[in-house]
């Protein structure tokens, strides 16, 4: 107890807080083999032992709790989620990706690429309209901008929230190459994850609607997990925007799914094509009866 804590006051809490006696054994000196012993480690600030196969339950609730409480601090109700490729360049970036093309095949590829520079537009555009329109409700911010943290569409998103003067989030995964937060993301607001799972969990729990633009291995896991809770009936349903039907259609034959009878026709309409950002926040703004902008 500290001095100036009264004994007699109902409301003082009897046990020192965890951080108190973190504080406390910090102080004194590690002077026997008892004191040095890794098991006379406080568990949750021993990180070898927090690291143990064993721990992973606890790691998990970890991840989930961190950011949980963080956002909830920062009075965010909900979240505009972009999806999207880590590769399509930047519009002023397009003629620094055409240069690295070494053979015929892959010029032809980083061209397909080059062409899809439109779509960082538009995803910096859709994350400024939303934050220009400052949905707040109970005292809580609605259609906060939340991405994967990264580059490329990732990037947009946050900084069309950053144009606007919003902040926005970005939940990062730790990955054997390098992968930093793009610096629009707010600071604040950064997250890194270990697991996939909760990090997809956390990208989830608040969305109100969700974009996705061209992408690969991961902007697909994201999607058809999100289609999939929606068919199930494990989730409401919320707009799911898909940018570029040429994209879209190309590589994904949606009708063919349901020809083939492994889903509804009815499932088809779960999600919407759209081409820009504007036809994408007013299917938004109609779908939760918003005033717009």
């Amino acid at each position: 107890m500290t001095d100036d804590q009264n004994p007699r006051d109902l409301t003082d809490h009897r046990f020192y807080k965890a951080e108190q006696e973190a504080g406390f054994i910090e102080s004194q000196p590690r002077t026997t083999p008892q004191q040095q012993s890794p098991s006379y480690s406080l568990a949750f600030r021993d990180t070898d032992f927090l690291l143990r196969e064993e721990l992973r339950p606890v790691r998990f609730q970890l991840e989930l709790l961190k950011p949980e409480m963080l956002l909830d601090e920062a009075d965010i109700g909900s979240t505009l989620v972009i999806y999207g490729s880590a590769r399509i360049p930047a519009p002023d970036m397009v003629d620094a990706a055409l240069a690295t093309a070494t053979t015929p095949e892959k010029k032809a590829v980083i061209e397909r690429l080059v062409a899809k520079a439109k779509y960082y537009e538009e995803a910096r555009k859709l994350a400024f309209i939303a934050s220009r329109c400052a949905v707040v409700e109970e005292g809580r911010r609605q259609f906060v901008i939340c991405s994967g943290g990264g580059p490329s569409i990732m990037e947009a998103a946050n900084r069309g929230a950053a144009d606007a003067g919003a902040e926005s989030i970005g939940l990062n995964i730790v990955l054997p190459h390098e992968q930093a937060p793009n610096p629009y993301v707010t600071p604040h607001l950064s997250f890194q994850f270990h697991y996939f799972a909760l990090r997809k969990m956390h990208f989830l729990l608040r969305a109100r609607a969700v974009a996705v633009f061209p992408g690969g291995f991961g902007t697909f896991d994201e999607f058809f997990e999100l289609i999939t809770l929606i068919q199930t009936g494990k989730m409401k349903p919320i707009p799911i925007l898909l940018f570029g039907a040429d994209y879209w259609n190309k590589v994904v034959n949606f009708r063919a799914i349901a020809e083939e009878g492994v889903i509804n026709f009815e499932d088809l309409d779960l999600f919407h094509m759209v081409e820009n950002a504007e036809e994408a926040w007013d299917r938004v703004v109609r779908f939760y009866g918003l005033d717009g902008d």
